[in-house]
């Protein structure tokens, strides 16, 4: 739901604090799937090709209201929290200690954007593996509306160095069935005319780019659970991240920023065909791609714009000379890598103060950024919600990882909606548009129906 009296909002939500977090991180051996060891539905997960984190329970949680300073808001209330916490961690790895998993709205407009800190998280990476519990010693000075939120938890003896103790009595993983499937705001011969509208917008003025989106919904015979939805999406595509924060569950291909120390990474995707049904026909659709100037344009819109806004923050920025190609079960992108090293060294500019920097982004809005926002604002007919913003974890050094919640769907009991979208630019054709989008829509269709 848009928003538009949110300063007063987001001023009383960051000044408030469930009370001391008393964070435990130590290794244990190796857990397996991270996935299988989620023991409830309202599951946090951050995984690719089978190392990341997953996280359950709550330790605090803030829901943030809409406004351009969502994400200052954010990292203001991690900041206290974890500046007045008690942390003793014997892992020191990217993603150890505490940890705030989090999910914002594509448009400052939009209220929904939420940081959870988890009572449990059990993380992998590079072969060494942790558990981390996280507690509170409630503050009873204050009367605390995320605490009334978010309960306050006894503070954790050290945790066990045995992943089969984590959660002894899990509850059973259901998978989704009787799906059925309705239109959101638009049918899509409509979605096919609003992209006629923005392709003649393009070529009347000034706007190069506008990526618009379309959503579907599914009814399934009973609440969704989101393990299933996960497990289904990590085995399928393994090179995504696949993710889950707040009820929003996906497997993104877009890592929009990864922090570790002072060296930042983005992975740009912008540019997209499907896969080939023969090896012959998948290359030729690859080369396709690669030669198309349509599809190049596209992407290097994207490209330079993360750029510009990386440039100030990063000394020895540097880029792929030519994109290459990405290929995932369904579909084919175009990518580029943006590295650099943090011009201020790794104790400024935390993952999440770069994603803020990056977000919104041409592969998501479009070019210039502002004019695209009022466009799709306009033609897609509905609030994206936290579909196409950012969406990861960050840690209390700062690190951390950031996608672009794409190829997801948002949950609410037995309700999912899915939203998908495509890049348009002067030379789209809403035929060929409306059929990328229904394929980057197959993900999750096929986490729902298998």
């Amino acid at each position: 739901m848009r928003s538009g009296n949110a300063r007063a909002q987001v001023d009383e939500a960051t000044q408030r604090a469930p009370g001391r977090l008393v964070v435990r991180s130590v290794p244990v051996a190796d857990p397996g799937d991270l996935i299988a060891r989620l023991p409830e539905p309202g599951a946090l997960a951050w995984i690719c090709r089978g190392d990341g984190l997953v996280g359950w329970g709550t330790a605090a949680r803030i829901a943030i209201p809409a406004g351009q300073d969502r994400f200052t808001a954010g990292e203001k209330w991690l900041r206290e929290l974890v500046e007045g916490a008690d942390v003793a961690d014997d892992v020191s790895v990217p993603g150890s200690g505490p940890v705030a998993f989090g999910s914002f709205t594509f448009d400052p407009a939009s209220d929904g954007s939420v940081l959870i800190v988890p009572r449990t998280i059990l993380g992998r990476r590079g072969g060494v593996a942790w558990v981390t519990s996280i507690g509170v010693e409630p503050d009873s000075g204050h009367d605390d509306l995320t605490a009334r939120a978010a309960p306050a938890t006894p503070a954790p003896a050290t945790p066990s160095a045995d992943p089969a103790a984590l959660a002894p009595a899990p509850v059973p993983v259901t998978t989704p069935s009787g799906v059925r499937w309705s239109d959101g705001s638009l049918t899509a011969p409509q979605w096919e005319r609003a992209v006629a509208a923005a392709v003649a917008a393009i070529r009347a003025g000034d706007l190069r780019k506008v990526v618009l989106a379309i959503e579907l919904y599914a009814h399934a015979a009973r609440d969704i659970d989101a393990r299933a939805l996960l497990a289904r999406l990590a085995d399928r595509y393994p090179d995504c991240y696949t993710f889950a924060c707040g009820g929003l569950v996906g497997a993104t291909p877009e890592l929009l920023i990864r922090r570790t120390g002072d060296e930042v990474l983005s992975l740009v995707l912008a540019g997209t065909l499907p896969r080939g049904g023969t090896p012959e026909a998948d290359e030729a659709l690859g080369s396709a791609l690669l030669a198309s100037a349509k599809e190049r344009e596209e992407h290097q819109y994207v490209v330079a714009g993360v750029r510009a806004s990386l440039q100030s923050l990063c000394a020895g920025l540097r880029t792929d000379d030519q994109p290459f190609l990405l290929r995932l079960a369904n579909v084919q992108h175009l990518a580029t890598r943006v590295r650099g090293r943090l011009a201020d060294g790794e104790g400024a500019h935390s993952a999440l103060a770069l994603a803020a920097a990056l977000h919104p982004t041409a592969a998501v809005c479009g070019t210039p950024a502002e004019a695209a926002m009022e466009l799709i604002r306009e033609l897609e007919g509905m609030d994206r919600g936290r579909y196409s913003g950012p969406v990861g974890w960050v840690d209390g050094r700062g690190n951390g990882e950031w996608g672009i919640a794409l190829r997801c769907a948002e949950l609410a009991g037995d309700r999912a909606r899915l939203v998908a979208g495509c890049g348009i630019v002067a030379g789209s054709d809403p035929a060929a548009e409306l059929a990328e989008a229904q394929s980057k829509l197959l993900p999750m269709r096929y986490a729902l129906e298998g």
